[in-house]
């Protein structure tokens, strides 16, 4: 079961950059051969640690098989008894906190530079980045209407139909902000949304049918939506809610009984590095888990003390997965 990742821990590690060296361990310059890499992420995610894995480890090789978060673990554990993936990167602990069997604890060398919250107290995982959940608006979408600014205003029968999120029976994002919703505005605002929501079963498909004019809003992670915003795209613009938005770690894991064995290992140092984080930064505009990188210098983003965050308990996510989401499925069938 994952540890609770109290908010101001979380940010106090990430703000005491001058305190932490500015450069890591070495990485393992020797390691060699393939290593096979689930992966929910973006194929702009995946090109920057390619990038970096080409120039730091040039002889070893990652394959990516990619999929959403829950597809993904749900075939590792169909592989238990024989597994064919090394790694997996990445979900919330709330996601991960249902498949812990198929995981082998690990601590890197690199984790030193990464506070203690966003790590497993066994291991079991350690956090690559950390998101924040935004509303992703398509301002020439919205029909003459104001903007809305807070999560409330996502409730108004006005944008019923106009909202897209995905399926968070496959994706941790969506799970993530449902579930944060829940929390802050409690079961009857969930409702209500439910009501004015389209769910897509490809997270992907939330951010293009934002970006080409399909939906006003699209519910998704600050560093998906902010590609667009970063692309040149005027018309479309983030919104961190006023009642406060959710913070959530995203972590990568070691699977057990790892075909690749320390060459994974090495692998999993790499995507934790310094130079990997970086890059994701800059390439992909995920916020690092790392307490010695400077996002400002990298990436115009907001300083993550600047944004109202309102916590969530992981452990509870994780826990109550099953039953949120069978109350979920019943709000979201009600409103067909």
């Amino acid at each position: 079961m994952t540890k609770t990742i109290d908010r101001r821990t979380l940010l106090a590690g990430l703000a005491g950059l001058a305190a932490v060296p500015a450069t890591g361990p070495a990485l393992a310059q020797g390691a060699s051969g393939n290593v096979v890499l689930y992966t929910s992420n973006n194929a702009q995610s995946v090109d920057a640690i390619l990038g970096v894995a080409k120039d730091k480890l040039p002889n070893l090789k990652i394959s990516t098989i990619t999929g959403g978060s829950g597809q993904l673990l749900r075939r590792l554990e169909a592989e238990a008894a024989k597994p064919q993936g090394d790694l997996f990167w990445s979900s919330s602990a709330n996601t991960l906190g249902a498949f812990t069997q198929l995981f082998e604890p690990y601590a890197s060398p690199e984790a030193a530079s990464i506070p203690a919250a966003l790590r497993h107290p066994q291991n079991l995982w350690t956090a690559s980045n950390v998101h924040l959940v935004v509303a992703m608006i398509n301002k020439n979408q919205l029909g003459g209407a104001e903007a809305p600014k807070t999560w409330k205003d996502l409730l108004a029968p006005a944008f019923k139909g106009k909202i897209i999120i995905a399926d968070p029976a496959n994706s941790s994002t969506a799970y993530t902000i449902l579930w944060g919703i829940d929390k802050l505005l409690g079961p009857d605002a969930l409702k209500t949304l439910a009501s004015n929501l389209t769910v897509s079963s490809a997270a992907s498909t939330v951010l293009r049918s934002v970006a080409q004019g399909e939906y006003a809003v699209g519910l998704t992670f600050e560093s998906n939506a902010y590609a667009y915003v970063a692309g040149g795209q005027r018309e479309i613009s983030l919104l961190y809610p006023a009642e406060g938005t959710f913070s959530t770690p995203e972590f990568q894991v070691l699977v057990k009984g790892a075909p690749a064995g320390a060459t994974a290992k090495a692998a999993y140092d790499l995507l934790l590095s310094k130079e990997v984080q970086i890059a994701l930064l800059e390439n992909a505009f995920r916020r690092p888990s790392r307490s010695d990188i400077d996002v400002s210098k990298h990436a115009d983003l907001p300083a993550i003390g600047s944004v109202k965050v309102f916590d969530i308990d992981e452990t509870e996510a994780a826990a109550k997965r099953d039953e949120f989401l069978k109350r979920w499925q019943s709000y979201a069938g009600a409103a067909k």
